[in-house]
């Protein structure tokens, strides 16, 4: 399934161990192989995110790309998309049936906002762990993004948070907007992140079993 406008192309961001890599890998787990598929991954100055996804053997090598920005990831997603363009330009020479970009970086709530240029649709992440008021405490990601994950839904009675207050709190901050609890790493909350996407992104793929994370 080829787009007319090209792939779709889903910004991931979040804080460092908020989840995004995990995430990353349940969807590719999920879209791969009904849809044609890449992932880019933004790190300063390692691959490491990259590396991570192809040890998984989730994807074949060239369906993952890392990027090296030098500097502040976020600038490479926000002010100067530049090399992630040009990555995904590169994705594209590969994989001309080219279906689904996932774009994963750092950042946090005020940074790890994408370009319009760059991403058609962008899921912020963060974790339990951080605090319950996280939220709150707003921000573009928080009350921008197209789809806030709630991940680490199973570390909640181990870190005193409340899981009716962080309800409570995104419901106000995003109003309308979508946002999913998940526990990751047990495969918890995935296909409703999914759900999600293939409405938003107007995705239309083979109904199956999503896979767990």
């Amino acid at each position: 399934m080829t787009r007319m406008n090209g792939p779709l192309r889903i910004g991931i961001g979040g804080p460092v161990g908020a989840g995004k890599t995990t995430l990353t890998a349940a969807l590719a787990r999920v879209f791969h192989p009904a849809l044609s598929i890449g992932v880019i991954t933004n790190d300063i100055y390692t691959q490491e995110d990259a590396e991570a996804l192809m040890r998984m053997q989730i994807l074949p090598q060239d369906r993952v790309i890392g990027v090296e920005t030098g500097g502040c990831p976020h600038t490479a997603i926000r002010e100067d998309a530049s090399i992630n363009l040009a990555a995904i330009a590169e994705m594209r020479a590969r994989h001309a049936d080219l279906d689904l970009v996932l774009i994963e970086s750092g950042g946090d709530n005020l940074s790890a906002t994408f370009s319009p240029e760059l991403a058609d649709v962008t899921i912020y992440v963060i974790d339990v762990a951080a605090g319950e008021e996280i939220p709150r405490k707003g921000g573009p990601a928080i009350t921008k993004s197209d789809l806030l994950v709630i991940n680490k839904t199973d570390l909640a009675p181990h870190v005193g948070a409340s899981l009716d207050v962080m309800t409570r709190d995104a419901a106000r901050m995003r109003g309308d907007r979508p946002f999913v609890f998940c526990a990751l790493r047990h495969g918890q909350g995935t296909d409703e992140v999914v759900r999600q996407l293939l409405s938003i992104g107007g995705l239309d793929m083979p109904t199956a079993e999503p896979a767990q994370a």
